[in-house]
């Protein structure tokens, strides 16, 4: 029975599941328990206003759910969906398909959680702004959930494409690193995006008349931190689609293998970073907002810098797919 296909893509599929939920689960927990402490911390300096902020935790906390259910919608598939294509191709897939949730949503789980708690404390400030507060960080929050949506997108195809005709050697490799190109990757732009929203609710609370400068700097900021996972996902797509010739030799696999992982890995760090310069620039124009236009391009240069290695981590991958 050990050497039956089926058996062993259905071995992929439920380890697969296991890795889409438990390492999803992982980043929303962290988030909305973040919102949670905060929500807490508004009501002890305003009891007034702990219905207010009770309902924006909850609402804070159902967006930074969102990560986690995308996880759950690929576990239920992989473990209730009957695979027509069983093959040790399809069950290699099926594992990439886990793995790109289950990272995928660490980081959108974790940034959508930040902008949650700095509203609630926001609120507690300045309730007559409610809405406006609300407003920015459905707004940061939903960005945020981008690279979790990448990695959704990357899980369902790699879980429905049929890779049949493919040779297993290398292909193998390709869809697994597929996986991890855009499931590790989105990590630090999930986080990356949440520094910047999070500074948003902040600044918006502070300087309410800064609302709109606050918000397009924020936005600027988190589109630069979604690019690490534009980079994954764009080497994903390259692992999937393109044709590889048949061969057995272990170091075929591994530079494939090794392609999704250099994107990955390299692209956890900028997209953190970039979050971090975009914080920074969002917090002080809401403080001195007619040094904007200074406060974002020093933020754009910054986050270039920043983004720079992901870019050679990009460059080591391609290199790894069509040169090595």
């Amino acid at each position: 029975m050990i050497n039956d296909v089926q058996t062993w893509v259905s071995v992929a599929a439920y380890t697969g599941a296991g890795l889409a939920m438990g390492l999803g689960a992982i980043g929303a927990a962290i988030g909305e328990g973040y919102t949670a402490a905060q929500a807490n911390f508004a009501v002890s300096r305003n009891t007034k206003l702990s219905g207010d902020v009770f309902k924006s935790m909850l609402v804070g906390q159902a967006i930074a759910e969102s990560a986690s259910i995308f996880a759950l919608v690929i576990a239920v598939l992989m473990l209730f969906y009957k695979m027509p294509d069983a093959t040790m191709i399809k069950a290699a897939s099926l594992l990439g398909a886990g793995f790109c949730m289950g990272f995928g949503a660490i980081g959108s789980g974790i940034g959508s959680g930040l902008p949650g708690g700095q509203a609630c404390i926001g609120l507690a400030r300045q309730p007559s702004i409610g809405n406006r507060l609300t407003t920015n960080m459905l707004i940061g929050s939903a960005v945020c959930q981008t690279p979790a949506i990448f990695s959704m997108v990357v899980a369902l195809m790699l879980i429905f494409i049929d890779f049949s005709k493919a040779p297993l050697f290398p292909t193998w490799a390709a869809v697994i690193g597929a996986g991890l190109s855009t499931g590790l990757a989105a990590i630090g732009s999930g986080m990356g995006g949440g520094f910047a929203a999070g500074a948003s609710c902040e600044g918006v609370a502070r300087q309410p008349e800064t609302a709109g400068p606050v918000t397009t700097t924020m936005l600027v900021g988190q589109a630069v931190a979604q690019t690490p996972s534009i980079f994954g996902l764009l080497i994903s797509f390259v692992l999937m689609f393109k044709a590889f010739p048949e061969s057995t030799t272990f170091a075929a696999s591994a530079g494939l293998l090794a392609a999704g992982i250099s994107t990955g890995f390299g692209g956890i760090g900028p997209g953190v970073g970039n979050g971090m310069a975009a914080e920074g620039a969002v917090r002080w124009v809401a403080r001195s907002v007619e040094n904007a236009g200074g406060l974002m391009r020093i933020m754009l240069v910054g986050q270039a810098v920043s983004q720079s290695t992901a870019i050679y981590a990009m460059v080591v991958s391609l290199c790894l797919i069509f040169v090595v």
